[in-house]
């Protein structure tokens, strides 16, 4: 037996005594450590800010358990990976999986249930080795608290993306869907945004997934601009008490006193979104025997307005050969109608080329005969969020607006330096009233000249907050085209839009987080399938082996001696 020295134990005791103190001193102190390059599991200030305000159990339930594909495996991991940041931090928050379709007898009933709810699942197929089969998969999360509840969406649907391009778009948005969820269910309503009427603007149906939406985080409330003509100064107090007003696709005359009303709210610190056609013309005006329809400029009496604050809109309509898919018919076959899809270039599909967070990661935007806008030299800071392609230019109004425009040919010398019209313009800075200088509408004992910081979003197209309806003439998801299936992010820009006119930056700092999230190239695998197999399995066992043998072979000479 080998007799232990009294170093040895003192070293061993010393060592001990260290541990011990260190452990006391990180009770006292938390942190954890994120060793990922792009900080992926480090958390905003934003989000702890929304985890502090939880202060009863949160319980947060993701269906995404079970055999899942590889990818939906990831998301899984990453999803399951951020929820431990957020517990971490606030242990009032706790999650589990669940896996809907475990038990066959009982997972009809389940899948109605989440049906129900709003939770839609998605069928992918699963391609393992050229060997494809389906695979249902709910890409949802519920969060509870205080007996208010709210959905998550898991699953970022990008258009033209394969299921690899989704998941990696949606571990991008992930903290910022869970963290707005929290935010959505643990905060009271505060700020007020009040939808105009009284000029012909959307009917509320065909804005009901917006206001569906909005509805979550802030209060909403009708506002008619009739009571301007018996009280102007009654209806500019009520108008002042929202935090945001928007105009969506006005169609009548808006008269001198309701524009003063308008403008005094801005100037006095009203925020605004105006979705405007300059042009009057529809789309299912197309759908005649003849095809075609007449478009012609709409006086909405806002021209000099807008001018003042910083951009004119102009009654031309764009045309841009970065257009959106259109079904017509093309003959018949049988009894049956043949349709093929063809480019519409009066439906301009954008893409955002700007960093600024409102379209930050944002995928595809539809457009509906849209106008370009004009920025002005005027002090305003002025952003362009969205423009035309490059081969993109306008078509003055009043113009006959034809289906047959889909067999047109062109070429790229038919857009020299005509493109990259503005179709959407933030604007901050202090305005000057669009009455300066001029006789009011109506006597104002406290109009102001000019305003405070404020800042403005100018959208040159109405129907960009327009939901379309089924058969059933129920509202479809904003974004959603039924005449090509696409699904746009129309819905994720206008969000935006609010939520940086209301001074809710963070949430979409959130959302524009870049990550680098590598993920395996499945034909490339597939192609070296075995080579890859050798080298994650067989490699690893080789090492082992080798090294057993060298330790063993070590440990002979050593003590043989």
């Amino acid at each position: 037996m080998i007799p232990i020295k009294k170093s040895n134990l003192k070293s061993l005791l010393i060592i001990v005594i260290f541990l011990l103190i260190l452990n006391g001193i990180g009770n006292f102190f938390f942190h954890r450590f994120d060793l990922t390059n792009d900080k992926r599991y480090t958390l905003s200030e934003t989000s702890l800010n929304i985890i502090k305000q939880v202060k009863n159990p949160l319980s947060v339930k993701i269906y995404m358990q079970g055999e899942l594909p590889a990818e939906f495996r990831r998301l899984q991991l990453e999803t399951r990976q951020l929820l431990e940041e957020f517990q971490a931090f606030n242990s009032n928050i706790v999650f589990e999986f669940v896996d809907p379709l475990e038990d066959k007898e009982t997972s009809m009933d389940n899948i109605k249930a989440l049906y129900q709810k709003g939770l839609t699942p998605i069928n992918i197929t699963v391609d393992d080795k050229g060997k494809q089969s389906q695979a249902m998969v709910f890409p949802w999360a519920i969060a509870i608290y205080d007996n208010k509840e709210v959905n998550i969406p898991l699953l970022k649907n990008i258009m033209g993306a394969s299921t690899t391009e989704k998941v990696i778009g949606s571990v991008q948005h992930l903290e910022y869907s869970i963290a707005d969820a929290i935010n959505k269910i643990t905060v009271e309503k505060q700020k007020k945004i009040a939808v105009l009427k009284g000029n012909g603007e959307l009917e509320d149906i065909f804005i009901a997934k917006f206001l569906l939406q909005v509805k979550e985080s802030y209060h909403i409330g009708p506002f008619t601009l009739d009571s301007v003509a018996k009280s102007p100064m009654g209806s500019l107090e009520a108008l002042e008490k929202y935090d945001l007003a928007i105009i969506a696709k006005p169609t009548e005359t808006f008269t001198e006193s309701e524009k003063q009303v308008l403008d005094q709210y801005i100037i006095n610190g009203g925020k605004t979104l105006w979705l405007i056609d300059q042009v009057a013309v529809e789309m299912d005006s197309l759908y005649n025997n003849s095809g075609a329809t007449l478009a012609y400029p709409r006086d909405l009496n806002l021209n000099d307005m807008l001018f003042k604050y910083g951009v004119r809109i102009n009654p031309d309509i764009v045309k841009d050969e970065q257009g959106s898919p259109i079904k017509l018919a093309t003959g018949e076959q049988g009894s049956a109608t043949q349709y093929q899809d063809f480019n519409w270039k009066f439906a301009p599909q954008v893409y955002p080329e700007s960093n600024h967070p409102i379209v930050k990661h944002l995928g595809g935007i539809k457009f509906d005969f849209a106008n370009p806008i004009d920025t002005l030299k005027n002090g305003i800071k002025k952003t362009v969020l969205l423009h035309s392609s490059q081969y993109s230019k306008k078509i003055g109004t009043p113009a006959e607006i034809n289906l047959n425009i889909v067999s047109e040919e062109t070429s790229p010398n038919h857009y020299i330096n005509t493109g990259f019209m503005p179709m959407a313009v933030l604007m901050e800075g202090s305005f000057r009233s669009a009455f300066q200088n001029r006789v009011l509408a109506f006597d104002q004992k406290s109009f102001k000249d000019q305003g405070n910081e404020n800042k403005m979003i100018v959208i040159s197209d109405g129907d960009l907050i327009r939901n379309q309806l089924d058969k059933d003439y129920q509202p479809v998801e904003l974004g959603f085209d039924q005449r090509s299936g696409n699904l746009y992010d129309n819905k994720d820009f206008l969000l935006n839009c609010v939520n940086y006119l209301l001074d809710d930056t963070g949430l979409i700092n959130i959302r524009s987080k870049d990550l680098d999230l590598p993920l395996l190239d499945k034909e490339k695998v597939y192609k070296n399938y075995t080579v890859i197999q050798l080298i994650t399995i067989g490699l690893p066992i080789v090492i082992l082996t080798l090294f057993g043998f060298l330790f063993t072979y070590i440990r002979k000479r050593k003590y043989s001696k």
